[in-house]
Protein backbone atom coordinates (compact mmCIF):
# COMPACT_ATOMS: atom_id res chain seq x y z
CA UNK A 1 0.00 0.00 0.00
CA UNK A 2 1.44 3.55 -0.77
CA UNK A 3 1.51 6.47 1.67
CA UNK A 4 -1.16 7.86 -0.18
CA UNK A 5 -3.18 4.92 0.54
CA UNK A 6 -2.04 4.65 3.88
CA UNK A 7 -2.85 8.62 4.94
CA UNK A 8 -5.92 7.92 3.22
CA UNK A 9 -6.81 4.91 5.40
CA UNK A 10 -5.76 6.94 8.73
CA UNK A 11 -8.06 9.83 7.67
CA UNK A 12 -10.64 7.29 7.23
CA UNK A 13 -10.19 5.17 10.33
CA UNK A 14 -10.08 8.60 12.54
CA UNK A 15 -13.59 9.54 10.82
CA UNK A 16 -14.97 6.24 11.59
CA UNK A 17 -14.04 6.80 15.37
CA UNK A 18 -14.70 9.74 16.04
CA UNK A 19 -18.48 10.14 17.58
CA UNK A 20 -21.04 12.60 16.94
CA UNK A 21 -24.61 13.47 18.90
CA UNK A 22 -26.54 16.36 18.68
CA UNK A 23 -26.94 18.70 21.58
CA UNK A 24 -29.00 22.26 22.79
CA UNK A 25 -29.62 24.89 19.90
CA UNK A 26 -27.53 27.92 19.71
CA UNK A 27 -28.80 31.09 18.12
CA UNK A 28 -26.97 32.17 15.24
CA UNK A 29 -29.48 35.45 14.87
CA UNK A 30 -32.78 36.92 15.35
CA UNK A 31 -34.88 34.00 15.66
CA UNK A 32 -32.67 31.80 13.80
CA UNK A 33 -31.14 29.03 15.87
CA UNK A 34 -28.22 25.97 14.55
CA UNK A 35 -27.54 22.92 16.34
CA UNK A 36 -24.37 22.72 18.13
CA UNK A 37 -22.87 19.24 17.46
CA UNK A 38 -20.99 17.37 19.81
CA UNK A 39 -18.06 15.80 18.61
CA UNK A 40 -15.31 13.67 20.84
CA UNK A 41 -12.58 15.78 21.87
CA UNK A 42 -14.60 19.05 20.60
CA UNK A 43 -12.51 21.75 19.90
CA UNK A 44 -13.39 24.69 21.91
CA UNK A 45 -12.21 28.62 22.08
CA UNK A 46 -10.37 27.85 25.34
CA UNK A 47 -8.83 24.85 23.98
CA UNK A 48 -4.89 25.06 24.57
CA UNK A 49 -2.15 25.23 22.29
CA UNK A 50 -1.26 21.64 20.56
CA UNK A 51 1.83 20.29 21.68
CA UNK A 52 4.39 19.08 18.71
CA UNK A 53 6.35 16.05 19.48
CA UNK A 54 9.79 16.71 19.17
CA UNK A 55 10.62 12.61 18.90
CA UNK A 56 8.07 9.52 18.80
CA UNK A 57 7.30 7.27 21.63
CA UNK A 58 9.94 4.44 21.46
CA UNK A 59 7.26 1.70 22.19
CA UNK A 60 5.00 3.07 19.27
CA UNK A 61 3.55 0.89 16.95
CA UNK A 62 2.49 2.27 13.43
CA UNK A 63 -1.34 1.30 11.77
CA UNK A 64 0.17 -0.27 9.04
CA UNK A 65 1.88 -3.13 11.52
CA UNK A 66 -2.14 -4.22 12.25
CA UNK A 67 -4.40 -2.89 9.03
CA UNK A 68 -4.74 -5.96 6.33
CA UNK A 69 -2.02 -8.49 8.26
CA UNK A 70 -2.80 -11.70 8.31
CA UNK A 71 -2.86 -13.16 11.94
CA UNK A 72 -1.64 -16.54 12.66
CA UNK A 73 -2.03 -19.10 15.54
CA UNK A 74 0.50 -20.59 17.97
CA UNK A 75 1.03 -23.37 15.63
CA UNK A 76 1.83 -20.21 12.83
CA UNK A 77 -1.18 -21.48 10.74
CA UNK A 78 -3.37 -18.31 9.34
CA UNK A 79 -6.39 -17.89 10.79
CA UNK A 80 -7.57 -14.72 9.30
CA UNK A 81 -6.75 -10.68 8.21
CA UNK A 82 -6.81 -7.92 10.80
CA UNK A 83 -9.28 -5.48 8.89
CA UNK A 84 -10.39 -3.19 11.40
CA UNK A 85 -8.75 -1.85 14.77
CA UNK A 86 -11.16 -0.10 17.38
CA UNK A 87 -10.53 2.62 19.71
CA UNK A 88 -12.14 4.06 22.27
CA UNK A 89 -13.08 7.84 22.90
CA UNK A 90 -10.08 8.15 25.37
CA UNK A 91 -7.84 6.80 22.42
CA UNK A 92 -7.59 3.43 23.98
CA UNK A 93 -7.72 0.34 21.39
CA UNK A 94 -9.91 -2.01 22.52
CA UNK A 95 -11.11 -4.55 19.82
CA UNK A 96 -9.79 -5.87 16.23
CA UNK A 97 -11.75 -7.29 13.71
CA UNK A 98 -10.48 -10.20 11.69
CA UNK A 99 -11.98 -11.63 8.45
CA UNK A 100 -11.47 -15.47 8.67
CA UNK A 101 -13.00 -18.23 6.59
CA UNK A 102 -13.94 -18.24 3.18
CA UNK A 103 -12.13 -18.03 -0.22
CA UNK A 104 -11.57 -14.76 -2.31
CA UNK A 105 -14.50 -13.05 -0.30
CA UNK A 106 -17.09 -15.90 -0.52
CA UNK A 107 -18.33 -17.53 2.75
CA UNK A 108 -16.09 -15.18 4.69
CA UNK A 109 -16.71 -13.64 8.17
CA UNK A 110 -15.72 -11.13 10.43
CA UNK A 111 -15.55 -11.32 14.12
CA UNK A 112 -14.40 -8.90 16.69
CA UNK A 113 -11.46 -10.19 19.39
CA UNK A 114 -10.23 -7.72 22.76
CA UNK A 115 -7.14 -5.99 21.38
CA UNK A 116 -5.25 -7.93 23.54
CA UNK A 117 -5.57 -10.76 22.74
CA UNK A 118 -3.38 -10.02 19.79
CA UNK A 119 0.47 -10.59 20.48
CA UNK A 120 3.31 -10.29 17.75
CA UNK A 121 6.46 -12.72 17.42
CA UNK A 122 9.17 -12.11 15.47
CA UNK A 123 9.69 -14.11 12.26
CA UNK A 124 11.79 -14.44 9.35
CA UNK A 125 12.92 -10.79 10.22
CA UNK A 126 9.43 -8.93 10.25
CA UNK A 127 6.93 -8.95 13.18
CA UNK A 128 4.02 -11.28 12.66
CA UNK A 129 0.59 -11.19 14.64
CA UNK A 130 -0.65 -14.05 16.19
CA UNK A 131 -3.19 -14.82 18.91
CA UNK A 132 -3.89 -17.86 20.68
CA UNK A 133 -7.21 -19.06 18.80
CA UNK A 134 -7.89 -21.39 16.19
CA UNK A 135 -9.13 -20.71 13.01
CA UNK A 136 -12.25 -22.90 13.70
CA UNK A 137 -12.91 -21.15 17.27
CA UNK A 138 -13.18 -17.95 14.99
CA UNK A 139 -15.66 -19.34 12.48
CA UNK A 140 -17.81 -20.43 15.41
CA UNK A 141 -17.41 -16.52 16.87
CA UNK A 142 -20.14 -14.46 16.98
CA UNK A 143 -20.24 -12.36 13.26
CA UNK A 144 -19.89 -8.56 12.56
CA UNK A 145 -20.58 -6.68 9.15
CA UNK A 146 -19.46 -2.94 8.71
CA UNK A 147 -22.55 -0.74 8.03
CA UNK A 148 -21.21 2.44 5.49
CA UNK A 149 -23.96 4.56 5.80
CA UNK A 150 -23.91 4.80 9.78
CA UNK A 151 -19.87 4.05 9.45
CA UNK A 152 -19.90 1.42 12.42
CA UNK A 153 -19.55 -2.31 13.28
CA UNK A 154 -22.67 -3.94 14.31
CA UNK A 155 -23.73 -7.58 15.27
CA UNK A 156 -24.94 -9.75 12.23
CA UNK A 157 -28.17 -10.75 12.50
CA UNK A 158 -29.79 -14.21 11.92
CA UNK A 159 -31.71 -12.89 8.99
CA UNK A 160 -28.62 -10.74 7.13
CA UNK A 161 -26.71 -14.16 7.28
CA UNK A 162 -23.44 -12.16 6.94
CA UNK A 163 -22.15 -9.60 4.35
Amino acid sequence: MTKLGYSAFLVTFAAGVASVYAAPLRTIGEGQQMPIIKVHHEATDDMAPAQMLTSLPSESWPVTDWYKQNIYDRGDNKIGEIVDVLVDHDGKNVAILINTGGFLGIGEKTVAVPFNAVRFRKKDNSWQPVMNATKDALQKAPGYRYDRNTKAWSAESATTGGK
